[in-house]
């Protein structure tokens, strides 16, 4: 024998619209009522029973709208990616969003989880490093340029 589920009780909003919608089928009914019997009768009372009436259809299809989207409301918001139930709808991780990258072409092997290689960046591409001055002392001689001639090939001669 099947065991009786238990049903989750509607949310605060959706409870108050369904309220708001029976008051309306009530106040409309009560119109079709009273338009019905004053009609029989021919009293004065049918025109505002007929008013009523139109009044109430509109309320009651107002309410019965609003059930649906305060329904709909609350069904986002249980499946929103933040929501208190972790199984209630999308299983977004919580935490700062996650932005993709745009897809890159590669070849077929590799997967896609694995990070990119680095590629060296040219010598070139880095800024110059300024070199700090130096102190220069009477009677010495300035240090060779990068690239420059040698202390042994300033005055070397060859044989």
């Amino acid at each position: 024998m099947p065991t009786a589920r238990r049903r989750r009780r509607l949310p605060d909003e959706v409870r108050t619209a369904v309220v708001r919608a029976v008051l309306c089928l009530a106040f409309t009914l009560v119109g079709i009522v009273v338009a019905a019997l004053s009609s029989y009768a021919d009293s004065w009372l049918m025109t505002p029973a007929l008013m009523a009436m139109g009044l109430g259809v509109f309320g009651t299809m107002w309410c019965l709208l609003e059930i649906l989207i305060s329904r709909q409301v609350a069904a986002q918001r249980v499946r929103a990616p933040n929501s208190a139930s972790p199984m209630g709808g999308s299983g977004a991780p919580a935490g700062p969003p996650q932005y993709r990258q745009p897809a890159q072409a590669r070849p077929h092997g590799q997967d896609r989880s694995e990070p990119r290689p680095r590629v060296p960046q040219p010598p070139y591409a880095q800024p110059p490093q300024a070199r700090p001055p130096q102190a220069q002392h009477p009677g010495t001689l300035p240090p060779p340029h990068p690239g420059g001639p040698g202390p042994r090939q300033a005055g070397a001669t060859t044989r």
